[in-house]
């Protein structure tokens, strides 16, 4: 695989590596020869995961809640201070909702800005200058709803269209110092996040709406992620749904909602229902 070579012995952080597309993806650049930083708030989770992505000297977690400004400056030193610096940084932690805005306790979306913006604000604060260095790559994990917003989301989507402006704004900053920007939006993608997803009280969901054997595996993902990542792309949005969505929101914004509507009242106990 041509991947291998690209990304023999680069340094990765990865977010939210305990599960979903970030576990994935740890697993993936760790098979590909990369040393592998994986940062999440479970630590033991991540010490029990931590042979399935490569050997102990290859591989090192450190628990982070990337809503914490020490947490995230804290991994980025734990990071350099065992591999020597940093090539890339995937901003994957996040959390979902659902909830209509009317019923919501707005502790929820500061949990979710927290978690979602800030922290990717965080990392990328600190990993900046060692990312630089080395003319490497920072990718933030958003969705589609970054682009065309879900209703009952309100918090998600919000949180998700601030990380592409704020990742864009970087890019442009840093235009001639060989830094690359991803904005990496999956469509549904089978994970724990809709189990976690809050409600409107800020307890989690507990089970998904979806059936999540139809949607794309975090394998897949980890799998497109790790070839923009080599193309040194600086947006990939996947699945044919989600690049219709995108395409047809900045074409036809009033359909896409009438149609966004519709697709989410059919969601099993819609909130709109």
């Amino acid at each position: 695989m041509k991947e291998s070579v690209y990304f023999k012995d680069k340094v990765i952080i990865v977010t939210g590596a305990s599960s979903g597309i970030g576990l994935a993806s740890a697993r993936l650049f760790g098979s590909l020869g990369a040393k592998v930083v994986m940062a999440a708030r479970r630590f033991a989770t991540l010490e029990e995961l931590r042979p399935s992505v490569g050997p102990e000297d290859r591989v090192l977690c450190v628990r982070c809640d990337v809503s914490s400004e020490q947490d995230c400056k804290d991994l980025i030193e734990a990071a350099v201070a065992r591999f020597g610096g940093i090539d890339i940084l995937v901003n994957n932690a996040g959390l979902s909702m659902r909830a209509m805005f009317k019923d919501l306790d707005l502790k929820v979306i500061h949990s979710l800005m927290d978690v979602n913006f800030w922290g990717t604000v965080n990392c990328t604060k600190f990993a900046l200058p060692h990312l630089l260095q080395r003319k490497g790559q920072v990718v933030g994990v958003i969705s589609i709803a970054g682009y065309s917003a879900l209703p009952a989301r309100t918090g998600y989507s919000a949180s998700k269209y601030a990380i592409r402006g704020f990742l864009d704004t970087i890019r442009i900053e840093h235009l001639k110092d060989g830094l690359n920007v991803l904005v990496f939006a999956p469509g549904y993608t089978s994970s724990n996040v809709r189990n976690a997803a809050l409600t409107a009280d800020g307890s989690a969901q507990g089970e998904t709406p979806l059936d999540e054997g139809k949607l794309m595996s975090a394998e897949q993902c980890a799998q497109h992620l790790a070839k923009a990542l080599k193309k040194r792309r600086s947006e990939c949005i996947l699945t044919g749904l989600g690049k219709a969505t995108v395409f047809f929101h900045r074409l036809l914004p009033r359909l896409t909602d009438r149609l966004t509507y519709s697709f989410i009242a059919k969601e099993a106990n819609s909130p709109f229902k």
